[in-house]
This record gives C-alpha cells, sequence and structure tokens, in this order.
C-alpha cells in the first residue's frame, strides 16, 4: 500500500507558541502547495495587521512562520476544497489531536468556527475557548476566506496576539 502524502505539510515543532489550524487548503493552496494562497484570502494581511509577525509574509513563505513561533495544520490532511466540499470522512480530528499533545504550543487557534466545531463537536463562539488540549489553550477565530467576509472581524485577531504578546513580558 502506497503511503498518502498530505496536501500541505504541517509546519510543527515543539515551543512554538500559536499553531493555527484551518479545515483543510483550498484548491489554489494546494496547487500553490502554499497555505492561504488564495488571491481573495486576508490570512497575510491579518497575520502582519494583528502584530503576530512582524513583516506581511506571502504564501509561498509560508515556512518563515516558524522564525516567530507560529505553526501550521489542517484537520483535513487528505482532500482539499471548501467547507461545502469536504466528506465528514475527510477529517481526522484525532491526528490533529495527537498532533497537538506531541507538540504542545502554547495556543491553537482554529481559522473557522466549521474547524473549532468540528474538533470540539459543540457549537462555538469566536475567542478564547474553555477546553484544552494537555496544555494547549484553544481559540476558535473569524475565518480570513473571502467567502466569509460577511462575518470578519479582527477582533478575535487582536484580542489573540494581545495574549500571546502578553505572555512574552
Amino acid at each position: 500500500m502506497v503511503k498518502q502524502e498530505p496536501v500541505l505539510p504541517d509546519l510543527l515543532r515543539p515551543n512554538l507558541k500559536l499553531v493555527f489550524c484551518g479545515t483543510a487548503p483550498s484548491l489554489r493552496s494546494a496547487d500553490k502547495q502554499a497555505y492561504y494562497a488564495h488571491p481573495g484570502n486576508k490570512f497575510w494581511q491579518v497575520l502582519y495587521d494583528a502584530r503576530l509577525t512582524p513583516k506581511k509574509l506571502q504564501p509561498e513563505q509560508f515556512r518563515q512562520v516558524m522564525d516567530f513561533g507560529l505553526g501550521f495544520t489542517d484537520l483535513v490532511k487528505y482532500a482539499k476544497g471548501s467547507d461545502a466540499d469536504l466528506l465528514s470522512t475527510d477529517y481526522d480530528t484525532s491526528s490533529f489531536h495527537d498532533k497537538i499533545m506531541e507538540y504542545q504550543p502554547l495556543v491553537v487557534a482554529f481559522t473557522s468556527k466549521t474547524g473549532g466545531k468540528a474538533y470540539l463537536r459543540r457549537p462555538v463562539d469566536y475567542g478564547h475557548q474553555p477546553e484544552t488540549i494537555g496544555q494547549t489553550m484553544v481559540y476558535v477565530l473569524p475565518s480570513t476566506s473571502g467567502r466569509a467576509s460577511r462575518y470578519w472581524n479582527i477582533k478575535p485577531w487582536d484580542e489573540l496576539s494581545k495574549f500571546l504578546r502578553d505572555k512574552e513580558i
């Protein structure tokens, strides 16, 4: 049996302050082999605007986030497309859980309510969640996808960034 490769590689290591968890790579991200690569996605601008990175990165520079204590993974590693295209069997919350338990970042942030709800198995609001994964705190952030523009609000991103900056003192 041939081992299937994930659509996008995880960017994980010990001692990260924040790991972003998406639902699944978009078709554009899969094609470009870069996280949040669709031109209509605000992720990279928001990352900079929320002061989570000191400079604005481009999608193809995604590996540089590790220089700033950030990482990436997805709940769906072997399928791509919009949330509406995904099957319930595409989600692998167990493997995600195991990865977070192994690496124990300070915070994991789901980059959509869909992702947070899929993992936590309950309706979610934006912001800090009461659950933890081991010692890792859990946040849910508004999606930066152009498809989610009507729900956009940078406030939860700013709150998370402030929390992380306060932890560095």
